[in-house]
């Protein structure tokens, strides 16, 4: 007798302290923080999302490796340059404030809406001696951009990964 009133106590308390709980921002995750940039930055040449959006390299050509960035039609802003490079598996490299770590490029002005980055699979590999570069398969980095618009603001498009092919 004692447990079932020591359970309706429980019960009861929690019943009162449950409404006093609010969520500031709704239920489920909070999902404006992934909300992409007020301006947003597309990958016009890709073949396909994987979940990113994925271009191609052939191994057997001239290996080069585009990627043609573009500012959507509807947006006021131009973009005035490709800050910086990065190639890794996650977002941290191309927002580190270090100096290292980086694509080898230097920056690239653009001063329009779009912009096509270039570069080799021989590059890649400049950086990448060990990986093993397999067809029909992704390169194991991805490439981060860090662009800079025509009024200063920052932005970091969806990364592009980059399918080898024959």
């Amino acid at each position: 007798m004692i447990t079932k009133i020591n359970n309706l106590c429980k019960y009861l308390l929690l019943l009162t302290l449950l409404p006093a709980c609010s969520k500031q921002k709704g239920f489920g995750p909070n999902y404006s923080d992934y909300i992409t940039a007020s301006t947003p930055i597309t990958i016009s040449n890709s073949v396909g999302y994987r979940p990113d959006p994925t271009v191609t390299c052939s191994i057997g050509g001239d290996s080069s490796i585009t990627i043609t960035l573009n500012v959507a039609p509807t947006s006021k802003h131009t973009i005035k340059e490709i800050t910086k490079v990065a190639t890794s598996s996650s977002y941290t490299a191309i927002q580190s404030t270090g100096t290292t770590g980086f694509y080898p490029v230097a920056v690239i002005p653009v001063n329009g809406t779009t912009v096509t980055f270039k570069t080799t699979l021989g590059t890649y590999l400049g950086v990448y001696p060990k990986e093993v570069i397999k067809l029909n398969t992704e390169l194991v980095n991805r490439f981060y951009f860090r662009i800079t618009l025509d009024d200063g603001s920052i932005v970091y498009p969806t990364p592009a990964r980059v399918l080898v092919v024959n």
